[in-house]
């Protein structure tokens, strides 16, 4: 091998990247001693950007396409190295590639419940998770705040921290957005994109951006969700003493079908007794006597009396809260209210809101408050003789 043929394998002329690991945010050129050629072809894909480090500085930054390495294209390494003609000897440089693509389906949680106020449950827990995706828009800033001499840095070396930051700011968005936990199911686009919104200053110091944030789910503690689905079926059952002969019903005829089990054949046994009970009561019915006589009238006969009916539950009052200048208050009862507007506190342009009902309205359109405001007091007593 010639020494020129030697010298031509020390320079490097070709410089690019081909990444396949979809998780790679930034991969630094090796170039292991080797010198980079005057005018070597430098080749940034789309998604990509090459950021030039000569000597410790950040020089230039290059955005996808494909560039000839001379003093024209590399304006701040130029002015660093005080070049004021073109160069025709090799240089020394570190070349970070980085990624500018989107990294999509990452994931987020909270680690512990969120303490908000409700205004139907009061102080309730809540969990959240879902996935959010990221993308580097300032790679000379990703590069000197984050990735600092790193020759290949992944995206699970910062995800952790942006985890961290969503948590934050999703915790202080839920807390004070005053939605009720039922509708904020409805409400997940809207708080994800408030969420995305609050973040995006944070994560812009670090040279990225969140275009996506999505909130999947939001959860109460176990032991609530199992109060709610009781009071659901409660709901949904609307006669008690229906639901529980039914609900006996089936149950009998379950143990009934269980092969060899005592539970079951004393069912049967007590239901075939009652069957045959009931037949012989309806054949007695009908049966005459000796001299075809029919048997002594029924008024004769033990009646058995009917279980009185026990009396309706009591109606369930309405506790109501007032908005007013942007805040709640309340629970307040209706007597309450009653009070409220015989001083002057509660108008019929008030807001109000209570459990079931659709959203906020006046008190005056409330026919249930209505009433509130037509009692007018009787007319004063007439003055005493000599006043």
């Amino acid at each position: 091998m010639g020494i020129f043929d030697f010298l031509t394998g020390e320079f490097i002329d070709v410089i690019h990247w081909v990444d396949d690991t979809r998780d790679t945010m930034v991969w630094r050129f090796e170039r292991e001693g080797h010198e980079i050629k005057y005018g070597a072809k430098l080749t940034v894909r789309e998604g990509q950007a090459a950021v030039f480090v000569h000597e410790g500085q950040l020089a230039d930054v290059f955005t996808p396409g494909l560039y000839m390495l001379e003093t024209n294209n590399m304006p701040v390494m130029t002015t660093l190295q005080h070049w004021d003609h073109a160069f025709q000897s090799p240089f020394k440089s570190e070349i970070y590639f980085v990624s500018t693509t989107r990294f999509n389906d990452l994931k987020w949680g909270t680690k512990n419940p969120i303490i908000c106020r409700d205004p139907e449950f009061g102080p309730v827990r809540l969990r959240a998770f879902g996935s959010y995706s990221v993308r580097v828009v300032d790679p000379a800033r990703f590069l000197t705040e984050i990735v600092g001499t790193d020759g290949e840095f992944t995206m699970d070396e910062i995800s952790f921290q942006i985890r961290n930051i969503i948590v934050q700011e999703f915790s202080r968005v839920v807390a004070g957005s005053g939605i009720p936990v039922l509708d904020m199911a409805a409400n997940t686009a809207d708080l994800g994109k408030l969420v995305a919104a609050e973040i995006s200053a944070t994560v812009a110091e670090y040279g990225l951006s969140i275009p996506e944030l999505y909130i999947e789910n939001i959860s109460l503690p176990p032991a609530v969700e199992q109060a709610m689905d009781r009071r659901t079926q409660m709901g949904i059952i609307g006669d008690l003493g229906r639901y529980t002969q039914f609900a006996a019903a089936e149950a009998m005829d379950a143990a009934a079908r269980t092969p060899n089990s005592g539970m079951g054949a004393g069912l049967g046994m007590g239901m075939g007794m009652a069957m045959a009970q009931q037949v012989a009561q309806g054949a007695a019915g009908h049966a005459t006597g000796p001299w075809g006589a029919r048997p002594a009238p029924a008024a004769a006969q033990a009646q058995p009396q009917a279980a009185p009916v026990a009396p309706p539950p009591p109606p369930v009052e309405h506790v109501w809260h007032i908005a007013e200048n942007g805040q709640t208050s309340g629970p307040y009862s209706k007597a309450r209210l009653g009070r409220m507007a015989q001083e002057g506190q509660l108008k019929r342009e008030t807001y109000v809101w209570t459990p079931g009902q659709d959203g906020w309205q006046r008190a005056g359109d409330v026919a249930e408050l209505a009433q509130l405001f037509t009692i007018l007091p009787p007319p004063p007593p007439p003055p005493a003789p000599g006043a």
